[in-house]
């Protein structure tokens, strides 16, 4: 773990909103692209938490993984051309352009000739590009998972759906860390598979 681990994460982290601001704009809304948001310069989607203590801090006390998180991109789902699918699609645009980087770099890696000195840096990319995707992917609020759940489910259940999200961070914090238990070992199986 070092340095280029953390410059890894923040901009696997950076790409992961500005896809969702993208695929936002794509459905009709502006929201991310008036905010400025639809940038690759990691300051503006930097939380001074989540983004740089956090993984600062689990990387001096010499954490085996990171651990963080970007500003969430502002939407409006009222300006989606798609009522029903556009929050999914939205929601599934960060976690896809993780698998995209994760497949990008694994097909590197196999296929092309990489000297020696990359190949941790490589296998890093693909490691927490994959991180990334599938813990995002948990069917848990506010994750996008639950957003692409939600949105699959019928409108019945949106009242469920404002309950579930009006949990305080805490809860929400630990049944994910909690989750989070099953879906490492499928992490590893994914890395295992691309490198």
């Amino acid at each position: 773990m070092n340095i280029i681990s953390i410059l890894i994460l923040i901009f696997a982290i950076v790409v992961h909103e500005v896809a969702h601001g993208l695929a936002a704009l794509w459905q009709g809304d502006r929201t991310a692209k008036d905010a400025g948001r639809l940038t690759l310069n990691p300051i503006v989607h930097l939380d001074p938490i989540g983004s740089i203590l956090l993984p600062l801090t689990m990387f001096f006390i010499g954490s085996p993984f990171l651990f963080g998180w970007a500003k969430p991109v502002p939407i409006n789902p009222y300006y989606f051309r798609n009522v029903k699918y556009g929050e999914a699609m939205v929601a599934f645009a960060g976690p896809l352009v993780n698998i995209i980087f994760a497949i990008t770099f694994s097909l590197i890696l196999n296929f092309a000739p990489v000297d020696t000195a990359y190949i941790a840096v490589i296998q890093t990319i693909i490691l927490i590009n994959i991180v990334l995707a599938l813990f995002n992917l948990m069917p848990i609020p506010p994750l996008d998972g639950s957003k692409i759940l939600f949105a699959l489910i019928p409108q019945r259940y949106y009242k469920f759906r404002e309950s579930l999200e009006a949990k305080s961070f805490l809860f929400w914090l630990i049944v994910i860390l909690l989750v989070w238990n099953v879906f490492e070992p499928l992490v590893y199986w994914v890395f295992g598979l691309l490198v």
